[in-house]
């Protein structure tokens, strides 16, 4: 196995360009099993959860060709109809295949999924809104095994916004009969671009980034090009690592209306953003205030973003309040950055964090996707050296991002163990 090894210290600089976004590739890349022919994916970042879905969606007889960074994604030769726990139980938006397979096959057999340990996260709102459309549901063995003769349109409201509850009954109203709106739907930029991606295929959605979305169903849909869009946490990600670092950085090919939460709580610390065009440069501040934030549903501030805003608040001035309300389970990387020197107190769903001025390198272990982020950019900033293992986590999400601090200047490489 890998483990990333980070000499802190040196202020970032330079320019680097953000990837295609994890979250909107997944239900892009399972929509295609909505319809055969051949669909043509600009964007699509090298990650281990596209890799994941990959393998599920062959498994099922879908075929990829990849030339010169575009996928093509042919699902003319469907013929299965489950995607098993020993592929499933790596990746939680494996259960995005549940609605495109219902809507084109009229069944499907998928394993309770599984993914990061940051919380529960159960599928009972997507269920229930499949049986409002008039899927027959059961649990066995570890399956949800639903069948349909056809769905129909219904009135579906979400106990609370699900981004893939969300996109999976989006991808199932698509050729239902009659109309579907959901109601306090999920507003995140990925839903909007899953949107724009079935809208292209002939579907009829409007809504998308509001919290009622209306699918009035159609009888054909057909292959699209689509590129996908920018990941926003990617880039706040890299904003963040200029802020901790002091540095001066150019986050290029962002979608800046999509980061507003992010850079307005950025701003707030005292360091310097300015856009330019699609490009964002972003300048650390000598002295970081500390900053209170919550973690909310998009347009807020993104619970993808919690554990990388805690690692510079770790050196800030001052006390601070961070309020983590989407998973109840995601301040695991706490004791990690604790072990860093970091003085951190978690009471039920908050944590108070007292900036410190400076973390120290050490040992380290990544628990889950953002955690691993959120020890990198301490380790950017810590005196001497952290190492970080179990970085299998960071790859599922972020592509090559070692190699793109590298190139800003970091002393950052990987070595196996």
């Amino acid at each position: 196995m890998d483990k990333i090894i980070i000499e802190g210290g040196t202020p970032l600089a330079g320019a680097v360009t953000v990837s295609g976004a994890k979250n909107a590739a997944l239900p892009i890349l399972c929509s295609c099993l909505l319809t055969g022919g051949s669909h043509t994916l600009h964007n699509i970042p090298a990650l281990r959860d596209i890799r994941t879905i990959q393998e599920i969606l062959a498994n099922l007889g879908v075929a990829f060709e990849v030339h010169e960074g575009v996928l093509t994604v042919n699902s003319d030769n469907l013929h299965g109809d489950t995607a098993p726990y020993q592929l499933v139980k790596t990746m939680r938006a494996s259960v995005l295949v549940l609605g495109p397979l219902l809507s084109r096959l009229g069944k499907a057999r998928i394993s309770l999924p599984g993914g990061c340990a940051i919380g529960a996260r159960p599928i009972d709102l997507h269920l229930k809104g499949l049986s409002a459309m008039g899927a027959r549901i059961s649990l066995e063995h570890g399956y949800v095994v639903a069948s349909a003769d056809k769905l129909r349109g219904a009135d579906i409201f979400f106990d609370i916004p699900t981004v893939t509850g969300t996109e999976n009954l989006m991808m199932a109203a698509v050729t239902a009969e009659g109309r579907t709106n959901l109601r306090n739907a999920a507003k995140e930029p990925e839903v909007v671009d899953l949107a724009a991606m079935l809208n292209g295929m002939g579907a009829h959605i409007e809504g998308a980034g509001t919290d009622t979305v209306t699918i009035t169903g159609v009888k054909d849909l057909h292959p699209v090009t689509h590129t996908i869009i920018a990941d926003r946490i990617e880039a706040g990600t890299f904003l963040t690592a200029a802020a901790i670092t002091k540095g001066n950085v150019r986050i290029q090919g962002c979608r800046v209306d999509d980061l507003e939460a992010i850079i307005e709580k950025l701003l707030d610390t005292g360091m310097e953003i300015r856009r330019e065009g699609a490009d964002l440069v972003a300048q650390g501040n000598d002295s970081i205030k500390s900053v209170d934030i919550k973690t909310m549903p998009f347009p807020g501030f993104p619970t993808d973003m919690q554990a990388q805003f805690m690692a510079l608040m770790c050196i800030a001035d001052g006390w601070s309040m961070i309020r983590e309300t989407i998973f109840e389970n995601r301040f695991m990387h706490v004791s990690e950055l604790q072990r860093m020197g970091a003085d951190i107190e978690i009471n039920g769903g908050q944590a108070l964090v007292r900036g410190k001025g400076k973390l120290s390198g050490a040992p380290v272990m990544a628990t889950d996707l953002r955690a691993s982020a959120c020890l990198v950019l301490a380790g950017l900033a810590a005196e001497g050296r952290t190492e970080i293992t179990r970085v299998y986590h960071l790859d599922r999400g972020y592509q090559d991002l070692d190699g793109k601090l590298a190139s800003l200047g970091s002393k950052i490489w990987r070595e196996q163990y």
